[in-house]
């Protein structure tokens, strides 16, 4: 069946993109915080350094946090649905992953279990939102694609660790060494997406294609 775009919705979407026009593209930020903070991260899952959690936390506030979080609210101004869920989402990630770690109790003030299966709880729902947001991102582009499944896989690997690993190790398992392999692969993904978007809009051209859907 055919269809007519009306003047109502034709007026509207003219408004929304004269809105954001004037903005930059955020996406390339966002991709690059939350690829920069997850690769750091990712070593220390993958067992490659056993300290340096400081730096890690350093970048999960202010880079993969606060960074990313503005790019979100960013994408909600130029009207792009995807990207300001996702940005945003993964700023408060950080964020609150910075302020979980600064305030996990002992391991002796809790009851069991009950603090690495709060762990990989926060990790499942994390994994849950990621592949959802998966199918949104297949309306984006293969190299968010690839991010986004990368990632969901990621949280998964993580949260089995955190259910299923034993406590007190001084090394990673297993499950959070190959959740710190796909993080790391994830990483790469998202560096390569925000290193494409950047130098396409420098270039007004596609230089490295991001294979649009």
């Amino acid at each position: 069946m055919a269809t007519t775009t009306t003047p109502v919705s034709t007026e509207a979407a003219t408004t929304s993109a004269a809105r954001g026009s004037w903005l930059a593209d955020p996406a390339p930020l966002g991709l690059a915080g939350f690829a920069m903070t997850t690769m750091m991260l990712s070593c220390y899952n993958a067992g490659f350094i056993l300290t340096g959690s400081g730096a890690v936390l350093g970048l999960a506030l202010a880079y993969g946090g606060i960074a990313q979080f503005a790019a979100g609210m960013w994408e909600f101004v130029r009207g792009n649905t995807f990207g300001a869920v996702a940005f945003s989402s993964y700023g408060a990630f950080w964020i609150s992953f910075w302020w979980l770690l600064n305030h996990l109790p002992k391991e002796s003030e809790v009851a069991g279990r009950d603090l690495t299966h709060g762990i990989g709880l926060y990790l499942l729902v994390w994994g849950i939102f990621t592949a959802y947001m998966f199918i949104g991102s297949m309306r984006v582009s293969g190299a968010v694609m690839a991010v986004f499944a990368l990632l969901a896989l990621t949280f998964f690997a993580l949260a089995i660790g955190a259910f299923v690993e034993k406590t007190g190790a001084t090394s990673p398992g297993g499950w959070t060494k190959l959740g710190g392999w796909l993080g790391i692969v994830t990483a790469l993904a998202a560096w390569y997406a925000s290193f494409a978007a950047v130098t396409n809009s420098t270039f007004k051209r596609v230089v490295l294609p991001t294979f649009p859907r």
